[in-house]
């Protein structure tokens, strides 16, 4: 079992930065593939950008690539995603995921604003 916890979220103006983290509970992240999504209301969640265990990727969705980067320490057991130049349109709840062969986990979510 893998309990994922997202922080970092908030409110922020357009053109700032976020650092969102994924801390990872209960077993070790380095034989899962490691994911961002983000979900807005009344919008279907999106995939963001992906990391694997075995050190392929990063992988980006076109609307953020150039802003947002995916960085994992498995040591630390945790997952990052640095956001800059925020837009309005990037609010939504965001979501850490881990997926090996088995069980995929999904964290709570974390909010993230961003305002006009």
């Amino acid at each position: 079992q893998v309990r994922l916890v997202e922080s970092g979220g908030g409110l922020v103006q357009a053109g700032g930065s976020l650092r969102l983290s994924c801390a990872a509970s209960g077993r070790s992240l380095s034989g899962y593939a490691m994911s961002w999504f983000r979900q807005a209301p009344g919008k279907e969640r999106e995939f963001l950008a992906a990391i694997s265990g075995i050190g392929g990727g990063p992988y980006y969705a076109d609307s953020v690539k150039g802003r947002f980067t995916i960085s994992r320490d498995n040591a630390k057991a945790m997952l990052s995603l640095q956001m800059n130049t925020l837009k309005p349109e990037d609010t939504a709840v965001y979501y850490c995921k881990a997926q090996a062969a088995g069980p995929t986990y999904w964290g709570q979510g974390t909010q993230v604003t961003v305002s006009s």
